[in-house]
Formats: C-alpha cells, sequence, structure tokens
C-alpha cells in the first residue's frame, strides 16, 4: 500500500499536467470553444480522468491560464509603480495587444468572467482596477485625452483580436502597427471631440 499510493499520486500528477499542456496548445491555436472530450483525446487520456481533474471548462481554462493571468496582473502592478502615468499606460496596453496576438486561448480568458473560480475571478477584477486607475492617472497628468473611456479598451481588445496575418510573427507586427496608431489617437492633444463612450463589458471582445 505504501508503494501504491505514491505511484498513484505521481500518475495524478502527471495526468493533470498534460492535460494542461494539451489544453494551453489547443486553446492557443483555436480558443476556448473546443469540447473538453477532444482535449481528453488530444491529451491521450479518457474524458472521465479529465473531468475528476477539472470538474468544468471553466475549471480548466482558468487553470491552464493562471500562470499568465498572475503574469498579467503583476504587469499591471508595475505600470502602476511607474512614475510617468503615459510610459505606464502605453506599456500596458502594448503588451496586452501583444499577448492577445500571439495567443488566442489567453486573450478569450483574460475577457471573460469565470464567477465560480474565485482565484481566477480576483486576479481579473485586480486587473480591471489597475486598468481603471492607469487610465485616471494619465488623464490627470493631461497625457491622455480627457474623452478618453475605459471601455474605449475593451473597442481596441475588440478590433485588435481580428488582426490574422496568416503567421504568428505577421500577426504580431500588425498587431504592433494597429496599437501604435491608436496609442496616437488615445494621446492628448489637438483633438476633435469623439462620439459618447458606449458601456461595452469586457466579455464582448471575446472572438
Amino acid at each position: 500500500m505504501s508503494t501504491t499510493l505514491p505511484r498513484l499520486r505521481t500518475d495524478a500528477a502527471a495526468n493533470r499536467a498534460k492535460i494542461l499542456d494539451t489544453a494551453r496548445e489547443i486553446f492557443s491555436t483555436q480558443g476556448l470553444d473546443v469540447p473538453m472530450s477532444e482535449i481528453a483525446r488530444r491529451a491521450g487520456l479518457g474524458v472521465a480522468t479529465l473531468y475528476r481533474r477539472f470538474p468544468t471548462k471553466e475549471d480548466l481554462v482558468a487553470a491552464a491560464f493562471a500562470e499568465q493571468m498572475t503574469e498579467c496582473a503583476g504587469l499591471l502592478d508595475t505600470a502602476l509603480a511607474d512614475p510617468d502615468p503615459w510610459h505606464a499606460f502605453c506599456q500596458v496596453v502594448e503588451e496586452v495587444c501583444a499577448m492577445q496576438a500571439k495567443d488566442r486561448g489567453f486573450s478569450k480568458a483574460f475577457v471573460t468572467a469565470f464567477p465560480h473560480v474565485s482565484e481566477f475571478r480576483a486576479l481579473r477584477e485586480r486587473a480591471e482596477r489597475g486598468l481603471a486607475e492607469l487610465v485616471a492617472r494619465a488623464q490627470a497628468a493631461g497625457m491622455l485625452r480627457p474623452d478618453f473611456h475605459p471601455s474605449d479598451l475593451t473597442l481596441l481588445l475588440l478590433a485588435n483580436s481580428g488582426i490574422h496575418g496568416g503567421t504568428p510573427g505577421v500577426t504580431a507586427e500588425a498587431s504592433r502597427r494597429f496599437v501604435a496608431y491608436l496609442l496616437q489617437a488615445f494621446r492628448a492633444g489637438n483633438t476633435a471631440p469623439l462620439p459618447r463612450p458606449v458601456a461595452i463589458p469586457l466579455e464582448a471582445a471575446l472572438t
């Protein structure tokens, strides 16, 4: 019995790692709508094994992208410590859009609400608060146009998610150029008034 239990724990850990590696790979290229049965098949495991480890799709997505979500929240913390509000705002927008262009799965996970996965939900709420604070700081410094609204970030993510260059490299380059254009438009200066902001929920940025 003493040798069987460690073996079971080792097998369970290996299966969990295999599921997460497979899920990340599939989500990054096909998005989050891939059936759980397909993930199990690609991982070489039974569907029952997958559901024992991750009872719901939410659980699997949250576990697969927990590291990236933590990295994103850390990026915002670093930006909020930057004494230059405009540089901080631009850096976050550029890096989040680069993540989105690189990994379709993470971009969806970032903007998806997971009400039943408390850790992931807390990270997402932390990211939303950080983004709102970055906007307020950049506007208070007179660097970000005063009529910019946090919901404009959702518009940016929606537009950026539609960039598909045929190869990952081309998509990344096109995304960088697109974001650079918009950051110039966001900067305070000689700009004409915009139409009123539209309250679009972050979940609308799903592709």
